[in-house]
């Protein structure tokens, strides 16, 4: 068992999901892997069932009865995590959105350089991200920038979806009270987060767009994410404290 468990979580992801374990296993680092399926109808746990033969202590898969929202999926691979106490926790999606070199940077920076939460961030050094179309690079950029807003956080990329978790943070923030299960299920780790005292940093990473597969947005995840980010605002958390 290593000390860092990298949680990704799969819908219909058969023509990524080789590749992306493939690709993280192949870091200086070694990871464990937490495969979180929701039951794709496409067979990807069958191929993670296969690759487990290969990596029996290494490799993991855990089937949910359905598709239930990214933030449900993720809590699930967190308390799994917590269990077994892993030190680190990482999330990272399927797609190759998010670099696997990338990993041990994030990784690095919460060992070397003291943060609970490191976060792989598009916006802290410009705008990294490749192939996406104007109109969405748009929108993301300035929900980061709505979110810091309404929210306080003093963070460039708020929504990001590719961070590395110390297991006391995970612990800390009662799992079973996360309210959102999409795009704000991002937003409201990270204010929960903040809202305790925790060391956030941000690792200027690139962002790539998926080339196979389909993406998961829809306009029903993006309205929970302007609309519920007000109601978690006034939350009544407590107020940062000054170092954790």
């Amino acid at each position: 068992m290593q000390d860092t468990l990298v949680i990704i979580p799969t819908y219909n992801e058969k023509e990524n999901i080789e590749n992306i374990i493939t690709a993280t296993f192949s870091q200086e680092k070694s990871f464990d892997i937490l495969i979180v399926d929701d039951n794709s109808p496409d067979g990807t746990a069958d191929i993670v069932r296969k690759l487990q033969i290969d990596h029996p202590k290494s490799l993991y898969l855990e089937v949910r009865d359905k598709k239930d929202g990214l933030g449900r999926a993720y809590i699930h691979g967190f308390k799994w995590a917590i269990e077994r106490k892993y030190d680190y926790i990482i999330e990272m999606d399927a797609d190759f959105s998010h670099n696997p070199k990338d990993l041990v940077r994030l990784y690095n920076r919460c060992v070397e350089k003291g943060a609970d939460v490191s976060i792989g961030s598009r916006y802290s050094k410009g705008v990294n991200v490749v192939n996406w179309p104007m109109k969405r690079v748009l929108l993301s950029y300035f929900a980061s920038k709505y979110v810091r807003f309404v929210t306080g956080m003093p963070y460039n990329d708020t929504t990001a979806g590719f961070v590395c978790y110390n297991r006391k943070v995970l612990e800390t923030i009662q799992l079973d009270k996360i309210q959102f299960v999409g795009y704000a299920f991002q937003i409201e780790m990270k204010f929960k987060a903040w809202k305790h005292g925790f060391n956030i940093q941000e690792v200027s990473v690139i962002f790539t767009d998926r080339t196979l597969g389909e993406s998961k947005m829809s306009k029903t995840i993006i309205t929970e994410a302007i609309f519920g980010i007000i109601k978690m605002r006034f939350s009544g958390l407590p107020k940062p404290s000054k170092k954790k």
